[in-house]
C-alpha cells in the first residue's frame, strides 16, 4: 500500500503540472475570429479576444487539488482501515483530471468533461463521510447517489447533443469536438447545460447545504467542534455553486465581482483539506499530550481523574465508571451503582488492568475515530484509575452502610408502630374493659367496704391506662401516622409542663422524615424537662432547600453534649442515617439549641 500511495503522490504531481499546462495552453490564449462570422472560418477572417485564465488562477486550482491528494494520502497512511483517506486522494486526482477537459483534443475533452463534473461529488462524498469514511445517514447517502447519477446522465446527454457549432458555458469561446455526438445542435447542448447547472449546481447543491447544516446541528458537542471548520468550508463551496445557478437566469456580475467569487471558491476548496489535516494534527498533538497526562495524574486526587481525562480527550461530557468485582457491576465516583449507556449519543470504552476489568469511559462517539488516543489515555491513567476505583469501592461500602442504617431506622419505626398498635389494641383495651366491668360490679353491690375497694381499683386501672397511652405515644404516636408531623408536635408540646412556642410547617412528608423530626423534638424536649431547668422553649420546623429543619431551643442552664448519653447520640445517628445532620449548641448558662437537618422529598 505504501508503494501505491507514493505512486499516487508522484502521479498527482505530474498530473498537476499537466493540468496547469492544459489550462494555460487552452484558456490563457487569445482567440482569433471575426465578429459575426461562423466559428469554422479560417484565421484570415479573425480578430483577437481573451485571455480566459491567469497563471495565478491555474496554480490555485492545481494547488487545491494537490492539497486534497496530500491530505488523503496522510489520512490513508495514518488510518489504513478508514475509507476517508482514499476518498480524499480520489477527490484530489479527480479535480486535477477535471482540468484536462479544457483541452482542444477531442478525446481528452470528451472523457474528462464527464469526469470533471463527477469530481465535485467525490469531494462531497468525502465531506459527508468525514471522519469515519462511511456515510451512515440515509438522506446523505441518497443525495450522493443521486448526485453521481444525475451528473453522469446530464454530462453524457450534453456530449451526445453537442455538435461543436457553439462554445459551451464555462469554456473559452473556441468550440470542441465530442467523440460521442449523435447530432443535434449547439443550442440544444447549451440548453441542456443550463438545465444541468440549475438541477445539479442549484437544487442538489442547496440540498447538500441543508444536509451539511443538519449534520452540524445534530452532531454531539465534541463532534461539532471537529466538524465545524470542514463543514463550513464545504457550505461555502456549495454556495458558490448555487450562485452560479442563479447566474443562469440573472445577468452575470462584473469581471471584478466574478473574480472575487472565484477566489472565494478556491479559498474554500483549499480550506477543506486543510481542515482535515488540522483534525489529524489535533489528534496527533492530543496523543503527544498523554505524557503530560501522566504527570498531571500524579498530582490529581481520585475525584479529579475524570476532569483530567476530559481535558486530555477534549470531551467535556466524558464520565468514568469503575468496575467492582464483588458487585459484578459498575459504580460512579461516589460509589453509586451505574449502568452503561446503550444509546447512540454515548459510547463506552472498557479499560483493563493486568487482564482484569478496571473501568469504563463513557464518552462522545466521535472518539471512536481516535482509538489510539483513547487507549493511550486509558493506559496512562490506569494506575490512577486503580486508586480511584479503590476510593469508589470505599464510597460504595459507605453507601451500603448508609442504606443499611436507613433500613434499620425504617425497620425500627415499623416495629414502633406495631408495638403502639399492640398496646392500643391489646393491653390498653383489656384494661379499659376491666375497668368498665368493675364499675358495673360496683353499682350492683351495696357493700360500702367493697364499693371503696372497687373504686380504688378502678382508679388504679385508669392510671395504668394513661401510663400505657403515654408509653404508646413515646413508642410511636398514632397521631403522627394519621395526621402528620404538625399535629403530632402540637400534641407533644401540650403535655410539656411549661410554655412551649410551636411553629410547625404544614403538609405531609415521607414517613421516615416525619418520624425522625418528631423524635428529635421529643428527645430534645424530654432533655429540657429533665435537665435544663428551663422556663420556656421553642419548637420550629421549616422546609428549606430540600431539607426539613427541626429546631428546639430553651432558656435553661445549657451544657448538653451530643456524645454524652444515648439520647442525643442516638438522635444524631438516626438523622445521619437519612443523610442529615444534628447540631447541638449548648454553652454553659446560655440555654440549648438543637437543630436537625433532614433531607426530604419536598
Amino acid at each position: 500500500m505504501r508503494i501505491l500511495r507514493y505512486s499516487l503522490l508522484a502521479g498527482g504531481i505530474a498530473l498537476g503540472i499537466a493540468a496547469y499546462k492544459v489550462q494555460m495552453d487552452n484558456l490563457h490564449v487569445t482567440l482569433i475570429r471575426s465578429v459575426g462570422l461562423p466559428w469554422n472560418l479560417t484565421q484570415a477572417h479573425a480578430m483577437t479576444v481573451g485571455p480566459f485564465t491567469t497563471s495565478a488562477r491555474s496554480w490555485a486550482i492545481v494547488s487545491g487539488a494537490w492539497l486534497f491528494l496530500v491530505a488523503g494520502l496522510v489520512a490513508w497512511s495514518r488510518r489504513p482501515s478508514n475509507r476517508l483517506g482514499p476518498l480524499m486522494a480520489a477527490a484530489g486526482i479527480a479535480l486535477l483530471l477535471r482540468q484536462l477537459r479544457y483541452s482542444h483534443d477531442a478525446f481528452l475533452f470528451t472523457v474528462f468533461f464527464v469526469v470533471g463534473e463527477l469530481s465535485y461529488w467525490v469531494v462531497a462524498h468525502a465531506v459527508f463521510a468525514y471522519p469515519s469514511g462511511r456515510i451512515t445517514d440515509r438522506l446523505e447517502r441518497g443525495l450522493i447517489k443521486v448526485g453521481y447519477t444525475v451528473t453522469f446522465l446530464f454530462t453524457i446527454a450534453i456530449l451526445l447533443l453537442y455538435d461543436g457549432s457553439r462554445p459551451l458555458r464555462f469554456f473559452d469561446p473556441t468550440p470542441r469536438d465530442s467523440l460521442i455526438s449523435v447530432g443535434g445542435s449547439g443550442d440544444a447542448a447549451i440548453t441542456m447545460q443550463k438545465a444541468f447547472v440549475i438541477v445539479v449546481w442549484g437544487v442538489l447543491a442547496v440540498a447538500a447545504i441543508v444536509l451539511l447544516i443538519r449534520k452540524l446541528v445534530l452532531a454531539t458537542p465534541r463532534a461539532r467542534r471537529i466538524l465545524a471548520p470542514l463543514l463550513l468550508a464545504a457550505i461555502t463551496v456549495g454556495l458558490r455553486a448555487v450562485f452560479e445557478s442563479i447566474f443562469t437566469f440573472a445577468e452575470r456580475p462584473s469581471s471584478v465581482l466574478y473574480d472575487y467569487l472565484f477566489w472565494w471558491q478556491i479559498s474554500a476548496f483549499i480550506a477543506l483539506p486543510l481542515a482535515l489535516l488540522a483534525g489529524f494534527l489535533r489528534a496527533r498533538l492530543a496523543r503527544a499530550s498523554v505524557g503530560d497526562l501522566v504527570l498531571e495524574l500524579e498530582r490529581t486526587p481520585p475525584q479529579g481523574i475524570r476532569d483530567a481525562l476530559r481535558r486530555a480527550l477534549d470531551d467535556p461530557t466524558l464520565d468514568v465508571l469503575f468496575w467492582l468485582p464483588e458487585r459484578n457491576g459498575f459504580v460512579d465516583a461516589a460509589g453509586r451503582s451505574a449502568e452503561l449507556p446503550d444509546h447512540g449519543n454515548r459510547t463506552v470504552t472498557r479499560l483493563q488492568h493486568e487482564g482484569e476489568p478496571l473501568a469504563a469511559l463513557v464518552h462522545d462517539p466521535s472518539l471512536l475515530e481516535e482509538p489510539k488516543l483513547v487507549n493511550a489515555a486509558g493506559a496512562a491513567a490506569s494506575l490512577a484509575l486503580e486508586n480511584a476505583r479503590l476510593h469508589a469501592e470505599t464510597r460504595a461500602q459507605l453507601e451500603q452502610v448508609r442504606e443499611s442504617r436507613v433500613r434499620i431506622v425504617a425497620t425500627a419505626d415499623e416495629e414502633r408502630r406495631r408495638i403502639e398498635r399492640d398496646i392500643h389494641d391489646g393491653a390498653q383495651q383489656r384494661l379499659v374493659a376491666l375497668a368498665v366491668q368493675l364499675r358495673s360490679a360496683q353499682r350492683r353491690l351495696q357493700d360500702p367496704e367493697v364499693d371503696s375497694l372497687l373504686a380504688a381499683t378502678v382508679k388504679e386501672l385508669q392510671v395504668a391506662v394513661e401510663e400505657l397511652r403515654e408509653l404508646a405515644r413515646g413508642v410511636h404516636p398514632a397521631i403522627l401516622t394519621e395526621d402528620g408531623l404538625a399535629a403530632a408536635l402540637e400534641s407533644l408540646v401540650s403535655r410539656i409542663p411549661f410554655p412551649v412556642d410551636l411553629d410547625a410547617a404544614e403538609g405531609r412528608l415521607p414517613a421516615q422524615v416525619e418520624a425522625t423530626a418528631y423524635f428529635v423534638a421529643c428527645e430534645a424536649l424530654a432533655n429540657v424537662v429533665k435537665h435544663a431547668r428551663a422556663s420556656t422553649a421553642t419548637v420550629r420546623t421549616v422546609r428549606r432547600n430540600g431539607l426539613l429543619v427541626v429546631e428546639v431551643e430553651d432558656d435553661g442552664i445549657g451544657g448538653a453534649v451530643a456524645g454524652n448519653g444515648s439520647g442525643l447520640r442516638g438522635l444524631a445517628d438516626r438523622v445521619e442515617a437519612l443523610g442529615g445532620r444534628l447540631h447541638v449548641e449548648s454553652p454553659a448558662e446560655g440555654g440549648t439549641r438543637i437543630v436537625g437537618e433532614i433531607p426530604c422529598a419536598s
